[in-house]
C-alpha cells in the first residue's frame, strides 16, 4: 500500500510540476511543446525513516550521489541536443520535469491533494479527455523505486523508459505494458558473471546482494543459472544498512570461499568494500556487478589492494560527444535554488559547489542508457508526429499510448549502437565490458561479452595483475580428482567431494558424469583408474595350436590302433584269447572307442552350438556302450567261475537269452533318450567367460547340469557296477587276469577325471579345453592299452598261451582249488 500511495503521489507531483512549478532557470525544469518526466536519485535516503505522522522527506538533506547527478545532467544534455537539431524534431521543442527520487516509498506523500485541486488527474474518468503535454517518463534508476511508481503510469499506458531498473519482474507485460528499458536486464548481467566464473574455473563462490528487489532478483537468477554448471553457491547474504559485516566475513572465511560476487548498487557496495578494508579481509577475488564496477572512489581507497583482485561487469564505456562542453557551459550559468519556491516539487539540489571536472569524472555507469532512453522517446515522437521534410505535423493530437506504440517499433542507430526492443521491452542486442581495477586505481577494460549472434566472452588474462603475483588463483571447495578417479559428493554441495579410484572393469568419463564409474561392456575391459575401456582379447584353442595338434594326432593314432587291433582280433577270432576277451563284443568296444574320438576334434576352433553338442554327445553315448560292454564282461567272468558252480540255472538262462546284448542295448537306448531329452530342453551354446581374466574373453561351452545330468549319472552307475563286478573277480587265476585288467582300467579312468576336476577348479583359461580333450583321450587309451594290448601281446609274442589246452588247464586248477 505504501508503494502504491507513494507512486500515486509521485505521479501527481510530476503532473502538477509540469503545469504549476515554473521557477525560472531551474535545472530540473524546461518548458516545451511536449514534456518528458525524469526520475533520478540525486540524493539517496539511507536507512528506513519512521514518522509518527505523515511527513514528506527532504531529499536535499540526504547524501549526494555524484554519479546520479551526472546521469541527471546527461538527460538535460540529451534534450538540449535534440532541441538544437533540426533533423529529429523540427519545429517541435522538448521539455522536461525532473525529480530527485531519493527514497523508495517516501517521496511526495502530500501530492494527491494538489492533483485533486487542479483536477489534472481523473483516474475514474474517460481517457483522452484531457491530453497532457507529458508523453513519457525516463527512470527510475533502481528496481524498487521503479516498482513504486510504475503501476500508475501503466494505467494510462504512459511510456516509462528506465535506464537502470534491471529486475526480471518488468518483463511481465500483463503488469507493465508500457515499460521499456535501455539497460540490460539482470539476466544478462548474471550470464556474464557466470561466464567469467567458468572462464577462470572458479566454482566455490559467495553471492552478496542488496536486500531489495534488484539484489533478490539477481540472486534468484544466479541460483537458476548455475544449476546446470559445476559452480556451487557456498554462501549468500542480503546487504542492508544493518548488516553485521564482521560476522558475515567470519562466516565467509569459515566456508573458505575465495570468490565473492557483489550484486548491489554503488552505495551498498561502498559500505561493503570499506568494511572489508577495515576488517583486513585479504586475498579474495571480487566480481562487481554493473551497478558499481566503474566506481571512481573505491579503487583509490587506502588499503584497497589488500582485499585481493577486483573484476567487474559494466555497460560498454562510450564517450558521448558534446557532454563535457555542455557541463562546462551549464556550470557557468546561475540556476534558481530557492527552497521555498521548490520545496513541494523535490527539485532542490544545492549542487552549485560541484565543479564541472567532478561531474565529468564521476562514475559513467548507465550514461549511455540515459542518453539512449531520451533519444528513443524522441524517435518515437518523431514517428508519431509524422515528422519529415523539415517539419512535424502539428495537427495531430498526441497521447502517450501513441508514443508507446512507436517506441516498441524503435529501430535506429545511436553512436554506432543499434536500438531495438524485444517483446519484453528489453534491448535486443546486449553487450558488456569486463573491467579490472588496476594498480593505478582505474577500471581497465580487459575483455568483453556479446550476446549476439551467440553468447561469447573474451578476457585477456595477461592484463590482470593477480594478488597471487602469478597464476590465476583457484576457487574450489575440493581440488580436482586425478585422472581415473570418481567424485563422491561430501555434503550438500557438488563442488565438495572425495576422490575414489574407479575399479577394474569400469572407467570415468569426466565430461559426461564425473560422479559415476561407468561399467565396461561385456566385450571390453579396463584397469583400475581408466578413462576408457579396451576391447577384450577373445581366446579359444584353434586347430593350429600345438596342443590341439598333439591331441588330434593322439586321437587319430587311437583310431588307427583300434583298427589294427580289430584286424588282429579278426584274424585270430577263434582263438581262446579273443573269445575270452569278449569275442564279437570286442569289435563293438573297439568301434565305440573309435567313435568316441570324434568328440576330441570339436574341442578346438571357435565354439558354436553344434560344436558344443558334438563335444559331448559322441563321447557320452558311445562311452556308455563301452562301459556297458565291460559291465557285461565283468559279470560274465564272475558267472563263469562262480555262478556256474553255485547258480547253474541262472547261468543257463543268461546264456539262452543272450542277456549280455540285452544289457548293452538297454544302456545305449537309455543314454540316447537321456541325451535327446537333455539337449532338447536346454541348448548347449558357447558363452563368453569374462570372470577369469580382466582383459580376455574365453569362449567356452556352457555346461548345463540339466542337459547332461542324467547322462552322467548313467555313466557313473555303469562305472560303479563294472568296478563292483570286476572287483569280485580279484581271486580268479593269476594268469587269467580279465577282471584285474578291467579293474585297473577303471581305476585309471577315475583317477583321470579326478585330476581333470581338480585342474578345472584351479585353472581358468582357454587351455582347459585341451585338458578336457586330454581327459577324454586318456579315458579311451586306458581301455585300449590295459585291456586290449595285453591280449595282443599274447597273440603275437606268447602263442602258447593262446590254446584251448592252456585255458582248460587254468579252469580245472581253479575248480579244484574252490572244491578243496
Amino acid at each position: 500500500m505504501n508503494h502504491f500511495l507513494a507512486a500515486f503521489c509521485l505521479l501527481g507531483s510530476v503532473l502538477h510540476a509540469l503545469t504549476e512549478c515554473t521557477v525560472a532557470a531551474s535545472e530540473f525544469q524546461l518548458d516545451g511543446d511536449y514534456l518528458i518526466g525524469g526520475f533520478f536519485n540525486i540524493h539517496q535516503a539511507s536507512g528506513s525513516i519512521y514518522h509518527e505522522r505523515p511527513e514528506a522527506i527532504d531529499c536535499s538533506s540526504q547524501p549526494l550521489i555524484l554519479s546520479s547527478y551526472r546521469k541527471f545532467q546527461l538527460m538535460r544534455f540529451s534534450v538540449d541536443e535534440i532541441n538544437n537539431s533540426t533533423n529529429l524534431l523540427p519545429n517541435v521543442s522538448l521539455g522536461y520535469e525532473i525529480f530527485d527520487h531519493c527514497s523508495d516509498t517516501m517521496n511526495f506523500p502530500d501530492a494527491l491533494n494538489v492533483i485533486s485541486v487542479n483536477g489534472l488527474i481523473q483516474p475514474w474518468g474517460e481517457p483522452h479527455k484531457n491530453p497532457s503535454k507529458l508523453i513519457a517518463v525516463v527512470g527510475s534508476f533502481t528496481s524498487t523505486k521503479t516498482l513504486t511508481i510504475a503501476p500508475l503510469f501503466m494505467m494510462d499506458l504512459i511510456p516509462m523508459v528506465s535506464y537502470g531498473a534491471a529486475s526480471s519482474v518488468f518483463e511481465r507485460k500483463q503488469n507493465f505494458p508500457s515499460f521499456l528499458r535501455t539497460v540490460n536486464a539482470n539476466k544478462d548481467v548474471i550470464d556474464v558473471i557466470v561466464s567469467m566464473l567458468q572462464h577462470f574455473n572458479w566454482r566455490w563462490v559467495a553471492f552478496l546482494n542488496s536486500d531489495n528487489d534488484y539484489g533478490k532478483d539477481g540472486l534468484d537468477l544466479f541460483i537458476k543459472r548455475i544449476k546446470s554448471t559445476e559452480i556451487c553457491l557456498a554462501y549468500t547474504k542480503g546487504l542492508n544498512d544493518d548488516t553485521d559485516y564482521p560476522t558475515m566475513f567470519k562466516q565467509i572465511e569459515a566456508h573458505k570461499v575465495p570468490t565473492i560476487i557483489v550484486f548491489a548498487p554503488e552505495w551498498t557496495a561502498e559500505a561493503l568494500i570499506k568494511s572489508a578494508i577495515q576488517l583486513n579481509v585479504t586475498d579474495k577475488m571480487w566480481l562487481a556487478g554493473d551497478a558499481w564496477s566503474l566506481n571512481k572512489r573505491l579503487p583509490k581507497e587506502k588499503g584497497i589492494k589488500n582485499i585481493g583482485t577486483v573484476l567487474g561487469v559494466s555497460e560498454p564505456q562510450m564517450k558521448i560527444p558534446g557532454f563535457s562542453d555542455f557541463i562546462y557551459s551549464s556550470k557557468s550559468q546561475t540556476h534558481c535554488e530557492n527552497a521555498e519556491q521548490q520545496m513541494f516539487c523535490h527539485q532542490i539540489c544545492k549542487c552549485s559547489s560541484l565543479s564541472a571536472e567532478e561531474i565529468i569524472a564521476a562514475d559513467p555507469s548507465f550514461s549511455y542508457p540515459v542518453y539512449s532512453a531520451v533519444y528513443a522517446i524522441a524517435h518515437a515522437l518523431h514517428n508519431a508526429l509524422q515528422c519529415g521534410a523539415g517539419r512535424c505535423n502539428g495537427n495531430i493530437t498526441l497521447y502517450p499510448h501513441m508514443v508507446l506504440r512507436e517506441l516498441k517499433k524503435s529501430n535506429f542507430t545511436l553512436l554506432n549502437q543499434s536500438i531495438n526492443f524485444d517483446a519484453n521491452g528489453n534491448l535486443k542486442f546486449a553487450s558488456y565490458s569486463i573491467v579490472f581495477w588496476n594498480q593505478s586505481g582505474d577500471a581497465q577494460q580487459i575483455g568483453f561479452y556479446n550476446h549476439h549472434p551467440s553468447p561469447h566472452v573474451f578476457i585477456n588474462n595477461t592484463s590482470i595483475q593477480w594478488f597471487t603475483k602469478g597464476e590465476v588463483p583457484t576457487s574450489l571447495c575440493s581440488p580436482e580428482c586425478p585422472t581415473g578417479y570418481v567424485k563422491q559428493q561430501d555434503g550438500i554441495h557438488r563442488c565438495c567431494f572425495n576422490c575414489k579410484i574407479c575399479p577394474n572393469g569400469t572407467y570415468i568419463n569426466s565430461t559426461e558424469d564425473p560422479y559415476k564409474c561407468v561399467s565396461c561392456k561385456e566385450t571390453e575391459w579396463s584397469t583400475e583408474g581408466s578413462t576408457s575401456c579396451s576391447l577384450r582379447l577373445v581366446e579359444y584353442v584353434s586347430f593350429t595350436d600345438s596342443g590341439a595338434i598333439i591331441i588330434m594326432v593322439g586321437a587319430s593314432t587311437l583310431v588307427g590302433l583300434t583298427l589294427v587291433v580289430s584286424v588282429l582280433f579278426a584274424v585270430n577270432y577263434n582263438t581262446p584269447v579273443v573269445r575270452s576277451a569278449g569275442g564279437p563284443m570286442c569289435f563293438l568296444i573297439l568301434g565305440c572307442l573309435s567313435l568316441c574320438c570324434l568328440s576330441v576334434f570339436f574341442y578346438f576352433g571357435e565354439p558354436t552350438t553344434s560344436f558344443c553338442i558334438l563335444r559331448f554327445l559322441p563321447f557320452i553315448l558311445f562311452y556308455t556302450v563301452c562301459l556297458a560292454c565291460f559291465v557285461v564282461r565283468s559279470f560274465q567272468i564272475v558267472c563263469i567261475f562262480k555262478m556256474a558252480a553255485k547258480f547253474p540255472k541262472l547261468h543257463s538262462w543268461w546264456m539262452k537269452y543272450n542277456g549280455q546284448w540285452l544289457v548293452i542295448a538297454s544302456a545305449f537306448v537309455t543314454q540316447a533318450l537321456l541325451l535327446a531329452i537333455g539337449y532338447s530342453s536346454v541348448t548347449l551354446s558357447p558363452i563368453n567367460e569374462t570372470q577369469w581374466y580382466p582383459d580376455k574373453t574365453i569362449v567356452v561351452c556352457d555346461i548345463n547340469p540339466k542337459a547332461a545330468g542324467g547322462s552322467v549319472i548313467l555313466l557313473v552307475s555303469l562305472c560303479s557296477l563294472c568296478f563292483i563286478f570286476s572287483y569280485m573277480g580279484k581271486d580268479l587265476p593269476k594268469n587269467y587276469n580279465e577282471a584285474k585288467a578291467i579293474t585297473f582300467c577303471l581305476l585309471l579312468l577315475i583317477f583321470t577325471w579326478i585330476i581333470f576336476a581338480t585342474e578345472y577348479m584351479l585353472y581358468h583359461g582357454k587351455y582347459i579345453q585341451i585338458l578336457n580333450a586330454l581327459a577324454v583321450l586318456s579315458s579311451l587309451y586306458s581301455f585300449l592299452f590295459w585291456y586290449f594290448f595285453p591280449k595282443c601281446f599274447i597273440i603275437i609274442f606268447q602263442p602258447h598261451k593262446n590254446t584251448q589246452l592252456y585255458f582248460q588247464g587254468l579252469i580245472q586248477n581253479y575248480t579244484k582249488t574252490i572244491s578243496q
